[in-house]
């Protein structure tokens, strides 16, 4: 049974013991034909509870012979007031003193007891014998950012208590005037061992998630694209009673009492994903210290109460995952090996290029020549080492959007290269793949930076100043 479900039929119990007391109440008031129809809504919500658990748990569920039982003895005193209260109105009471459903207060107290010790009985075999399960969701939007969210989906699929549901989610490029233009779905992008739920099959204003996860924090503020609306934190908060932000990026760790480094903590803190979220992860306690300075700061030192509770330094998935995948692992792609081997069948060193969305804006045009200098020298030394570059996955639609004559010098890059063969260009959701085949990293500083150091391995950064011969 879901735990939805549960919480109905407990509130369900609760209301009837509610219910007895009125009862109770009104017999001993003689306003029996108020008691009699009140009996009749205690039978209709028991027999509504036994067919909830009838659905969920099976015909053979041991509560259901108690709620008949209930039901039945509900029936006979409903009839016996019925009658009583007619033989009454004729100068007759059926109900001698001490019978089973008197007129006098002590009869009303013994129907009393014997109801609430059924719905004791009722209530106590639902907590032990009723298993509980909990809905959980998962609603990534670029399959690439999927690594912020598997560590917890692989623990919640592996709970037995639980139904774990991964829903890629479509999101949309956002013309110059701010208005949606393309739609984009990554459903089949995901890994072959993550079952995958389609977006239009998942209802849910029917199914209403016990815990829903996201790594999109920007709702409509996301001025180069945008999730569903349906979509976005205040919208899913309506669905769920507990909605987790996990950010979809690893930053650098700076120390909370560096007020500089912490201003610049901003707008990665104050968005609305961490707003409406009940409970957001972040990658580690100092930085759970620097978003709550931030939004202490922000909105007043009494709300730190609230900032505290909701803001957590449990670790991040990304590094989950860049922790745990092997090269042997790995499912390389035919094209790929021709690129890293040499005649011989040695291997080369392989250099993992990265290229991130703020480097490219920063720099511009100085960026594009680096770039152009930086593929001529490697293509120089293409029978020893390999290039893997891997730019960001949000560079086409940002700097299209936001620079669209960079983007056109850019996009000539990008289709030289793929042309020329001499390297690989890896556009996948699989970031892991790039960070454990590759030997050392060159390009710019990003989140990307943060998951190699783990790896132990050599860490270039590059200065888009500086452009070889």
């Amino acid at each position: 049974m879901r735990k939805l479900q549960y919480d109905q039929v407990m509130e369900s119990v609760g209301l009837l013991r509610q219910a007895h007391d009125e009862v109770r109440a009104l017999i001993e008031k003689k306003n029996r034909p108020a008691a009699a129809g009140l009996l009749a809504d205690c039978q209709e919500s028991a027999i509504a509870i036994g067919t909830l658990l009838e659905q969920t748990e099976g015909e053979t569920c041991p509560v259901i012979p108690l709620l008949e039982r209930y039901c039945e003895q509900i029936y006979r005193f409903h009839e016996g007031l019925t009658r009583e209260q007619a033989d009454t109105e004729h100068g007759a009471d059926i109900w001698p003193e001490g019978g089973e459903a008197g007129q006098d207060a002590l009869a009303a107290g013994r129907m009393y007891k014997w109801l609430q010790q059924q719905l004791t009985a009722i209530e106590n075999e639902i907590r032990h014998n009723v298993a509980v399960r909990r809905e959980v969701l998962f609603l990534p939007y670029k399959a690439s950012m999927w690594d912020s969210l598997e560590s917890v989906w692989k623990a919640a699929d592996a709970d037995e208590a639980c139904d774990a549901y991964v829903v890629p989610i479509p999101y949309y490029d956002r013309r110059a005037d701010g208005s949606f233009g393309t739609m984009h779905y990554e459903g089949s992008q995901y890994p072959a061992y993550v079952p995958v739920t389609d977006w239009r099959e998942y209802d849910l204003v029917e199914r209403r998630p016990d815990v829903v996860f996201i790594h999109n924090p920007y709702d409509e503020f996301n001025y180069v694209t945008s999730v569903e609306p349906t979509y976005y934190a205040k919208n899913l908060k309506q669905y769920t009673d507990m909605l987790v932000y996990i950010p979809y990026f690893v930053l650098d760790e700076i120390s909370p009492d560096n007020a500089e480094a912490v201003k610049g903590m901003e707008h990665f803190v104050t968005v609305p994903g961490v707003f409406h979220a009940d409970r957001v992860i972040v990658q580690s306690e100092d930085m759970r210290r620097i978003y709550i300075n931030v939004l202490v700061e922000t909105f007043g030192r009494e709300t730190k109460a609230v900032w505290e509770k909701k803001i957590l330094g449990l670790g991040s998935p990304k590094l989950d995952r860049a922790g745990s995948t092997k090269k042997e692992d790995l499912d390389i792609p035919e094209a790929w090996e021709k690129i890293l081997y040499k005649p011989d069948g040695s291997r080369k060193k392989v250099i993992f290029y990265n290229n991130s969305v703020s480097a490219l804006l920063q720099y511009d045009e100085k960026m594009i020549g680096k770039m152009k200098s930086v593929f001529a020298v490697f293509q120089e030394y293409r029978d020893t080492t390999a290039l893997l570059w891997r730019p960001h996955p949000l560079i086409e639609a940002t700097i299209s959007s936001m620079r669209p004559g960079l983007w056109e010098e850019y996009r000539k890059i990008r289709d030289d290269f793929l042309e020329a063969g001499w390297g690989i260009y890896d556009d996948t959701a699989d970031l892991e793949r790039a960070i454990v085949l590759s030997d050392a990293y060159y390009g710019d500083p990003s989140s990307v930076v943060q998951l190699y150091k783990k790896t132990g391995k050599p860490i270039m950064i590059q200065n888009a100043e500086v452009v070889g011969d």
